[in-house]
């Protein structure tokens, strides 16, 4: 059968040195309209205990100077990214009294650089020669340049020319440099044969995602990434140009971006390939709400703003679609700290990063099982039907990648 589905592609920008500080202007202005439209929200908040709608906000944004700095749909696409983290606090007080609503955009006194949104007026698309033009707003153009000209490159098997159609394009700030993030509808055969299990999923910086199956806890560590990012990160500074990045330099940078994108698929095909093979049907996984709109430390702020968290989503997603599995998005609120067998949410539990002991039913896990088994508890509240043992949540599957055959294999069966 074929199916029409969104799919994500994303593209390294190739010209980043004549494009940045355009791209770093609307990034910034993004962050502004959020936080003006926040501050408005919590002065309404204040006189009458209601937060106000969607086109409330948009209507009062829409006489504000910073909301001319993008382009009109831009602007209005912050609002509703805004208004959506308004109805996920609003779901989240149901169960938790202690949930934070959405914070401000901001690090101090700057301003993160976020996501801008261009939908259909927004952007003209070349695929054929790999360009796109993103329309500025009319407070930052000057004189005839009122549009970004970026070069792009995506991966070789994709080929944007052959999309049924590119519904938005989206500049994202990964931590490093913008790249682009082409939302599209793509036509696909489908099978359908997941089966009824549930499965969750834990996602980590360390272990880049912990998957609870029904019959099996599997580990999949990032140590690849890690060696590739020290590699080609030194490979990249040591290569720095007086004047900007050099040749060499701008190689290193693409390669790590290849090699990371590269990593991904290989491990979101392997999760979706696992679930169907176990007559897994829905895949619960970890999301951390605005985790990135708070400070972390120097240290902190660099390793979770380099988490591809809504990438890996992104891509489980899509391919799950394709093969019959349904990815739900499950907020991880306290599945780090609540025992997976009784429920006890001691926050002492949490021993260590990688240990999980329950003062109330002793149970002794993993810390990251402990989180995917919570996660995977969110679709079924008992999933199994019986305890898990201390060795099945303590002693976990460990898949690690395989840079010879590009595939994640058992630990034991990786060649060093």
């Amino acid at each position: 059968m074929v199916i029409e589905v969104t799919r994500t592609y994303v593209g390294s920008i190739q010209n980043q040195r004549q494009v940045c500080d355009g791209l770093d202007s609307l990034g910034d202005s993004a962050s502004k309209i959020w936080n003006v439209a926040r501050w408005t929200a919590d002065r309404i908040w204040n006189a009458t205990g209601e937060i106000p709608s969607e086109g409330v906000l948009k209507a009062y944004m829409k006489t504000q100077s910073c909301w001319k700095d993008l382009n009109a749909q831009s602007s209005q696409k912050v609002i509703e990214e805004l208004s959506d983290a308004f109805q996920s606090w609003f779901d989240l007080r149901q169960t938790d009294d202690e949930a934070n609503p959405p914070g401000y955009r901001k690090h101090g006194d700057d301003r993160p650089k976020s996501t801008v949104t261009f939908k259909a007026d927004g952007f003209k698309h070349d695929p054929e020669n790999n360009r796109v033009r993103l329309s500025k707003g009319s407070n930052l153009k000057e004189g005839w340049s009122d549009f970004i000209l970026c070069e792009y490159q995506t991966r070789p098997d994709v080929d944007l020319s052959e999309v049924t159609r590119v519904q938005n394009v989206r500049a994202v700030w990964n931590g490093n440099e913008w790249e682009l993030h082409f939302v599209c509808k793509v036509e696909r055969e489908t099978n359908d044969s997941a089966g009824d299990s549930v499965a969750g999923i834990d996602l980590g910086i360390t272990n880049i995602a912990t998957v609870a199956f029904p019959d099996e806890y599997v580990l999949y560590p990032g140590n690849s990434l890690k060696q590739d990012k020290h590699y080609f990160t030194r490979a990249e500074y040591e290569t720095e140009g007086e004047n900007g990045p050099s040749e060499k330099s701008m190689w290193a940078r693409r390669k790590l971006a290849d090699r990371e994108t590269h990593f991904y698929h290989v491990l979101t095909d392997t999760i979706i390939t696992e679930c169907v093979e176990r007559d897994v049907g829905t895949l619960a996984v970890s999301w951390p709400e605005d985790v990135r709109n708070s400070d972390w430390g120097k240290t902190g702020n660099k390793k979770l703003h380099s988490w591809a968290f809504d990438r890996i989503y992104q891509y489980l997603a899509y391919k799950g679609e394709i093969r019959g599995v349904e990815v739900l998005k499950e907020n991880e609120w306290n599945t780090s700290k609540t025992c997976s067998r009784c429920g006890d949410d001691t926050k002492s539990n949490r021993v260590e990063r990688g240990l999980y002991v329950c003062l109330s039913c002793e149970l002794v896990a993993n810390a990251d099982c402990n989180g995917a088994e919570n996660m995977r508890q969110k679709i079924t509240p008992s999933p199994h039907g019986e305890d898990r043992s201390n060795g099945c949540v303590s002693q976990p599957s460990t898949h690690l990648f395989d840079r010879e055959s590009g595939t994640f294999k058992p630990r034991e069966q990786v060649v060093s």
